[in-house]
């Protein structure tokens, strides 16, 4: 069955900006999917108008077979959502945070003590049930905000960038606790992120976003296996956009003294790339060679990395803001 599809999804914002473009792609029952990009690529968007926070300029969305726009009230009962933004209330408990949930989303009073139990239980929260929410870390926050969201059992589950801000040991505890829910409970999740590491670790598929569009889609195994061979990182004194003979491979990405390079053999051909930087002028300083990640395969479609996607984002939000004081 399919828990989600989208169809020709756009959302346009005066006067003309497209923040999502065309976008169209089904996520099966009981699945992790992905939407991975930097900020500003349209995730966000494309969950809000999903989950009826926001109405799509055109376009047709449908959650576990209804229409997510004339059914809307049906929907939402079948929903549950974590925005980026902290949403639980530092001056309650845990367990006082989930009984507002459970009552929000008309769970049984009969029901919600033990569902409520049942969900700190899942986030490895009942230690804690009686605390107040602002002694907890950020990492105990940010699964009590999960808990929050599957008190009242949805069959699909929206992440905004779990575990945005939090260390690496918390961002792993979150990702056991996603996965937890998605394999026992069989809810279908998807999740926004920037994160590589967090894609590659939780999602079975992952649509890759830049500049409001898709720009592939597949397992993470298949979207790296489809860049083929190794990639060679080179830090050079000279020149470093020099065009590559075919034979060493393709120049994936240059800057002034470094050249990602991708080659059939690494191995094999790292003397002969540093042969070839040599005889025309440029000191090789330093290689690496790795096989191909995420950031690769966001690499080959939009033709930058994903830090520098983010701080163009970044800089052209601030060039909004100040046209729009300006004006």
């Amino acid at each position: 069955m399919t828990a989600i599809e989208v169809v020709d999804l756009c959302k346009t914002y005066p006067p003309d900006l497209r923040a999502v473009d065309d976008v169209s792609f089904e996520v099966d029952d009981g699945e992790i999917f992905g939407l991975l990009g930097p900020n500003g690529a349209g995730k966000t968007t494309t969950i809000k108008m999903i989950i009826g926070l926001t109405r799509p300029s055109t376009g047709a969305i449908r959650i576990c077979g209804l229409d997510a726009l004339s059914s809307a009230s049906q929907v939402r009962e079948l929903l549950g959502y974590v925005p980026q933004a902290i949403s639980a209330d530092g001056d309650l408990t845990g367990y006082e945070n989930l009984l507002i949930f459970a009552k929000l989303f008309y769970v049984q009073k009969k029901d919600r003590d033990p569902r409520i139990r049942e969900a700190l239980e899942e986030m490895g929260l009942t230690d804690r049930a009686n605390d107040l929410v602002k002694h907890y870390s950020g990492g105990m926050m940010r699964r009590l905000e999960i808990a929050e969201s599957v008190v009242s059992r949805p069959r699909v589950l929206f992440l905004d960038e779990p575990s945005i801000g939090l260390d690496p040991s918390s961002k792993r505890q979150v990702w056991k606790h996603i996965r937890r829910l998605n394999e026992e409970l069989k809810m279908t999740v998807l999740i926004t992120t920037h994160d590589m590491a967090e894609a590659d670790e939780l999602c079975d598929r992952i649509a890759i976003m830049n500049q409001g569009r898709f720009v592939a889609s597949g397992t993470p195994e298949e979207l790296k296996h489809g860049l083929g061979g190794d990639m060679v990182t080179v830090k050079l004194s000279g020149k470093a956009d020099l065009p590559l003979p075919p034979d060493l491979g393709r120049s994936f990405h240059a800057s002034e003294d470094s050249v990602d390079i991708l080659t059939e053999n690494g191995e094999t051909a790292i003397p002969r790339i540093v042969a070839f930087y040599e005889q025309n002028g440029s000191h090789v300083l330093s290689m690496a060679l790795s096989k191909p990640t995420l950031d690769d395969v966001f690499l080959k479609y939009a033709k930058v990395r994903i830090e520098e996607a983010e701080r163009f984002a970044q800089a052209r939000q601030v060039r909004r803001s100040f046209m729009r004081h300006a004006g």
